[in-house]
Formats: structure tokens, C-alpha cells, sequence
């Protein structure tokens, strides 16, 4: 408990440092590229004094010449940090608005140029959509977790449709990332956080060009069954999907 304390405190010092710094930046690049180079810092604090053992594979997967729609299952709260500051590429979010409401956090998300869906507003997750899909198509990345939340049992739920349509209408590849370990250093069910051996690893792009909105439920499944396939080491087919 008093590992935890003490990181939840660190956690809450060097969110508001680099919450405000990441403000300051954004009004020198409006672009949100230094303010997402103070994210990847806030993040590395973060896992610096984190019980984690990291490994990352890879990454040579990534051009960093082109704009991809990253979409990572999500096992915790720990996931966030590990995207941001071990993914060596400029990227946005497209997360749920819940995140945009946290103080200082959530404004600091907003002037890096990240994208907030409000699931509960039909419309207005529609233009949310709409408007990521422009940010992909002037270059940048987006990052998604399609299944929109984390995990309530360390196995991977069902995706959320919205970044499926993102990824017909900007036809740009998907690359799928698989998370492992981060369930069992802090699940959604509890506040301890426990030492751990986390891998990041980064899988080969998949083309979306060949789909529609018609046929998007397609794109969904095998992008999940991908993703099913490699969390429990390649097993396709295991308890954990």
C-alpha cells in the first residue's frame, strides 16, 4: 500500500507539472506536436518510478512516414503512460469525453489537439469522427482503444464500431497493438498496484481500402481476432478473447 501511495501521489505531482506545461506548449505549437512530446515526458516519469518491467517488440512495423488509426486492447489505467512514452511517433487520441472533463488533465488533452467522443450524443460523436478523419488525411495518427474502456476481467471485450467507420472513411491501414501485463499491475477493480512484466508490442499494418461502411463489421472482426490471436503469445482461439 505504500508503494502505491507514494506513486499515486508522484502521479498527481507530475500530472499538474506537465499538465500546465503541455498548456504552455500548445500556444507555441498549435500543431499539438511539442505538447504530445510533454505527454510522452509525463508519461516516462510515470513509469520511472512504476514497478514495471517493459519490453517492446516491433516497432519496425511502424513507417514513421505514415499516418496509421493505432487501435490497442486496454487491461488499465497503466496503458496510457506505456503508449505515450515508449510509441516513438506523433499520434492523437480519439478518447471518450469523460477524460476531457478530469481538471487541468482534460484541458491539457484539448491544446495537444487530441478528439473527444461523447458516446452518449449520437451526433455529436458523429462529428467527432468526422473530424478525426480530416486530422488523418493532413498526416497525422490516431490512437483508439476500440473497445472503448478497459478491461473487467483481463480478457478482450467487444469493439465499439466508431473507429471502424473512422477507418473506411480515412482509409488509412490500421496497426494493431497488443498490451500485456498491465492487467495484473493495476486492474480496473482495484487501486493497489503491484510489480509486473508489461510488453508493448506493435503488429503489422492491415489495409482497410478494400472496405466499405457496408462491410466495416468485417474490418471489426478481423482486426479483433488478430488482435485475439496474439495476446496470450499467438494462441489463437483461448480464454482470453
Amino acid at each position: 500500500m505504500l508503494m502505491t501511495a507514494a506513486i499515486i501521489l508522484w502521479i498527481v505531482i507530475v500530472t499538474g507539472f506537465f499538465g500546465i506545461l503541455a498548456i504552455f506548449a500548445s500556444f507555441i505549437d498549435i500543431k499539438g506536436r511539442l505538447p504530445h512530446k510533454v505527454a510522452g515526458t509525463w508519461a516516462r516519469s510515470i513509469l520511472a518510478l512504476s514497478p514495471i518491467e517493459l519490453t517492446i517488440k516491433g516497432l519496425s512495423n511502424i513507417d514513421p512516414d505514415k499516418s496509421y488509426i493505432y487501435m490497442s486492447n486496454h487491461q488499465s489505467n497503466y496503458d496510457i503512460p506505456i503508449l505515450l512514452g515508449h510509441l516513438p511517433v506523433q499520434f492523437r487520441w480519439l478518447a471518450k469525453i469523460e477524460l476531457f472533463r478530469i481538471p487541468l488533465f482534460g484541458y491539457a488533452m484539448k491544446r495537444a489537439g487530441y478528439i473527444c467522443i461523447d458516446r452518449s450524443n449520437q451526433k455529436s460523436a458523429f462529428e467527432s469522427l468526422k473530424k478525426a478523419a480530416e486530422i488523418i488525411r493532413s498526416g497525422v495518427s490516431v490512437m483508439i482503444f476500440p473497445e472503448g474502456t478497459r478491461t473487467r476481467d483481463g480478457k478482450i471485450g467487444s469493439f465499439k464500431k466508431g473507429g471502424f467507420v473512422l477507418a473506411v472513411e480515412s482509409g488509412v491501414p490500421i496497426l494493431p497493438i497488443i498490451i500485456r501485463g498491465t492487467y495484473s499491475v493495476m486492474s480496473r477493480n482495484r487501486l493497489l498496484i503491484k510489480p509486473g512484466k508489461v510488453t508493448l508490442e506493435i503488429l503489422r499494418p492491415v489495409e482497410t481500402s478494400g472496405f466499405t461502411k457496408e462491410t466495416k463489421d468485417q474490418l471489426m472482426e478481423k482486426i479483433r481476432n488478430i488482435m485475439c490471436e496474439y495476446i496470450d503469445e499467438g494462441k489463437k482461439g483461448n480464454s482470453s478473447c
